[in-house]
């Protein structure tokens, strides 16, 4: 949830050595989950080889949130801007039904251009552009039903949703 206690509608979750996490005292990494008190699970090879092969970056992603889109859930413009690391990019992974993603400029009042996601998808998010305003406007027509039960993911989301991987470095990358 965020600062306003009021859950988001998106399911969340974290793999890798870090965890991006919200709560009334406001956004963060941590190594360890906030109720389990456990360590992430380990970030899927498949995730990091298209971190390595997309990236452009020479180092290892920190972190892996995993978004879980139900039909008729979204998630508003917003930047991300808790990483010590802005040299880094934001790799996006989509899977799952067809997202309208909306992006914009550095400003929230800047205007904005939607583009589809689809199931299979990958965005970078880097360079000048690494902090643009950024969301997903709504899941569009059904993908693949790659989220129904089944034992990757039991229960995760309802048939018809979307998965979405976001890797990110998260500390500085030391350039000594």
């Amino acid at each position: 949830m965020p600062r306003t206690g009021k859950p988001f509608s998106v399911r969340m979750t974290n793999c890798g050595p870090l965890g991006w996490v919200s709560d009334r005292a406001g956004y963060r990494y941590q190594a360890l989950h906030p109720e389990t008190g456990r360590p992430w699970p380990a970030m899927p090879e498949a995730a990091a080889r298209a971190w390595a092969a997309l990236s452009g970056c020479p180092t290892e992603p920190e972190a892996c949130l995993v978004n879980l889109y139900a039909p008729g859930t979204r998630m508003g413009l917003h930047q991300d801007r808790d990483e010590a690391e802005f040299a880094a990019p934001v790799l996006s992974l989509s899977l799952g039904a067809t997202a309208l993603f909306r992006y914009g400029g550095m400003n929230r009042s800047d205007p904005t251009r939607s583009v589809r996601l689809s199931s299979g998808d990958a965005l970078v998010i880097g360079g000048p552009s690494r902090l643009i305003f950024h969301g997903v406007d709504r899941i569009l027509a059904a993908g693949p039903d790659l989220l129904g039960p089944g034992p990757a993911l039991p229960g995760a989301v309802a048939p018809g949703g979307r998965l979405n991987l976001t890797l990110r470095r998260v500390s500085a990358i030391d350039r000594a």
